[in-house]
């Protein structure tokens, strides 16, 4: 097909070799289709770049009354991070208040995210999704946005999305209050970790600590700013990284407080001391921030309520075919030992 043509019905039948109303009972999973048939017309549809839009599919099949959700990466990381089953605690909730079931995928290997998307939708085994991360040229967004199929996200598209529904803290202020919290303290050699630069939310933080060190004009240095896994394997690495420079920079912003406990324990190891060699701030606010050895200051993004109102704009996607529509979480930052003077 050449690009630019709309690929119809008509044309995956013609390639399969059977008729427009065979096409249409494969879309709505007709338990007379025969496997092969079935299959045969999946391939076409593959090859064809088909796929049905939601309007279309809306007519020829009923509602599941279920929602799916993508595990970003590797089960192993999505159960270690804290952000990820909190906003799932809110989806769940959500969920139960809004008379919707859940399916989650538990076999998704990193940048599988799409396949297993399509396999949802083809499938009709959903009625919408909810992506839980956001990246640049997010091919899961486009491919949502082009079959108009009812998302949302946990996060932010880059630019002005007129269709995409999102949900989301202001990433840019944090990251710019927290910088300026550890500035305030008379610090001006501040360093930063920040996970995968793919992802938007890395992007925003960036560009708020960025911001406030040119308000208290420091230059920026690209040599303290490293980018890796949301994992503590990658805050303990940072960590002993940034012990050996010289001289040490005596403040640090991290993006999660997975990588900062890793990050902290290397400083430890070291023998750099909390907040005096080095103050450190970090993002999520999880329990153990709280509680940890050194206490950490953290800003707390609502992780939870970030799911919960990620799934009420997904139902009413769904049931109102609402689009564009932002909202915008509040955070708090809590100071703690970590940043004290």
């Amino acid at each position: 097909m050449k690009k630019g043509k709309q690929v119809t019905a008509s044309d995956v039948a013609q390639l399969a070799g059977v008729s427009i109303s065979t096409v249409s009972r494969v879309i709505s999973n007709n338990p007379k289709i025969s496997e092969p048939t079935r299959l045969k017309v999946l391939e076409c549809m593959d090859k064809l770049e088909y796929y049905p839009n939601a309007n279309a599919r809306s007519l020829a099949i009923k509602k599941t009354g279920t929602i799916g959700i993508v595990i970003p990466t590797t089960s192993e990381d999505y159960f270690s991070n804290p952000f990820f089953t909190e906003s799932l605690r809110g989806i769940i909730k959500g969920a139960s208040n809004l008379d919707y079931d859940l399916l989650v995928s538990t076999n998704t290997e990193k940048g599988e995210e799409l396949k297993i998307i399509q396999k949802f939708i083809r499938g009709s085994k959903v009625d919408g999704i909810i992506l839980m991360t956001s990246k640049i040229n997010d091919e899961c967004i486009e491919y949502l946005e082009n079959i108009d199929f009812p998302f949302s996200l946990i996060g932010s598209t880059i630019e002005q999305d007129k269709r995409t529904n999102q949900v989301d803290n202001d990433n840019y202020s944090a990251a710019y209050e927290l910088t300026k919290h550890i500035l305030d303290n008379g610090r001006r050699n501040v360093a930063m970790i920040v996970g995968d630069m793919d992802l938007i939310v890395s992007k925003e933080r960036v560009k708020g600590y960025k911001k406030a060190l040119e308000d208290y004009n420091i230059g920026f240095d690209s040599k303290l700013l490293f980018s890796g896994s949301f994992d503590e394997k990658t805050g303990y690495y940072y960590g002993k990284k940034i012990s050996k420079i010289n001289p040490i920079p005596d403040g640090l912003i991290v993006t999660d407080d997975l990588v900062a406990f890793g990050a902290v324990k290397a400083l430890h190891d070291m023998g750099v001391n909390i907040p005096k060699d080095i103050q450190v701030g970090s993002f999520n606010n999880s329990s153990l921030a709280e509680h940890s050895n050194i206490p950490l200051t953290s800003v707390e993004i609502n992780a939870s309520q970030l799911g919960k109102e990620a799934m009420k704009l997904l139902v009413d996607a769904i049931e109102n075919e609402t689009r564009g529509k932002k909202i915008l979480v509040p955070y708090t930052i809590y100071k703690r030992k970590s940043t004290r003077r």
